[in-house]
């Protein structure tokens, strides 16, 4: 009873301290992370409102909160058109291509990286492939119609010269889901492969030593023990990949086919023809309604697969 009361008098006061103390020692991380936080508050929390506008049959007069309800009607319009079908086939397609791509090309650079024993080089590989990361759609689109161009583009100019026949690539689709593939690949990878070298990084050099003085070879050490030992980090980019699965970079997809009618077929994803059909329409409602399934089947997808990750690896593997 005494050691109750002692208790009682004590843990309040301890309490109070230890997060008075732990506010102080963070007060530095907690002003770091701020700017993030708010511009996260404000860019993706304030505007939940507008999710109504996927209801609503959304005018100017009436305002969000004043149009009329007309339920799934936004939802049957945007899936009800076989353009709408094509450009939700697409998204899926391209992004399920991206994620095995992107996964497995930027765990094999990294470990190529981490091959790498000069400095120098190392640091001219590193900067070489995180540089395409830092360029913007409308540039990476300029370049490729300097290579691409019907008439002065320099891959044509390279085949005339040789005596091969030109080819006009922004009128023959059958080029254009390799060509998004590989610059996709080439614009991101960067991100991703130093994300996996700095994890490699961060393995026990004994593990290599042992598995040197058993007689493995580099590629058995890859095999063995640097992808296992990359699986948490190769999930984790997994789900959050999944989780955009139904996004696709309008940037990329509305950009670099520079609106060539001849690529349509090949180049419509879900955010170019929402935007062509606001373009055409202003119909807000429908806009929202085609972000909202986005975000909800993506939640659904990273869901699921984190479900079967913690199933099949165990907790530590998955995400939450």
């Amino acid at each position: 009873m005494v050691k109750a009361t002692i208790a009682s008098k004590v843990l309040p006061g301890f309490r109070k301290s230890f997060k008075k103390n732990s506010l102080r020692k963070n007060v530095d991380f907690t002003l770091l992370a701020l700017p993030a936080f708010v511009l996260l508050l404000f860019f993706n929390f304030v505007p939940m409102p507008g999710i109504t506008l996927a209801f609503k049959n959304y005018n100017f007069v009436d305002g969000i909160f004043g149009s009329p309800w007309i339920g799934m009607k936004n939802f049957h319009f945007i899936f009800s058109t076989p353009d709408a079908l094509l450009a939700l086939k697409n998204t899926i397609v391209y992004n399920a291509a991206f994620i095995v791509t992107g996964i497995g090309g930027s765990v094999i650079l990294a470990i190529l990286l981490n091959e790498i024993l000069s400095r120098g080089f190392l640091k001219f590989y590193q900067t070489a492939i995180f540089l395409p990361y830092f360029l913007s759609w409308t540039i990476v689109a300029y370049i490729v119609f300097a290579l691409l161009d019907n008439s002065k583009g320099m891959v044509n100019s390279i085949l005339d010269v040789i005596g091969m026949q030109k080819v006009e690539w922004y009128f023959e689709p059958k080029y254009w889901f390799l060509i998004n593939l590989f610059l996709h690949f080439w614009k991101t990878m960067g991100y991703a492969t130093l994300l996996n070298y700095a994890y490699i990084l961060s393995i026990d050099p004994s593990y290599y030593e042992a598995a040197s003085i058993d007689g493995a070879n580099r590629f058995q050490m890859a095999m063995k023990i640097t992808i296992p030992a990359l699986r948490p980090i190769i999930l984790i980019n997994f789900l959050g990949a999944l989780g955009r699965i139904f996004n696709a970079d309008f940037g990329q997809f509305f950009l670099v086919p520079m609106e060539s009618p001849s690529l349509t077929g090949v180049s419509s994803v879900l955010d170019t023809y929402v935007y062509s059909a606001l373009r055409g329409s202003a119909d807000l409602g429908m806009g929202a309604a085609a972000g909202l399934f986005q975000s909800i089947a993506g939640f659904v997808l990273v869901l699921a697969a984190n479900f079967i990750i913690r199933y099949r690896y165990g907790r530590e593997q998955a995400m939450f």
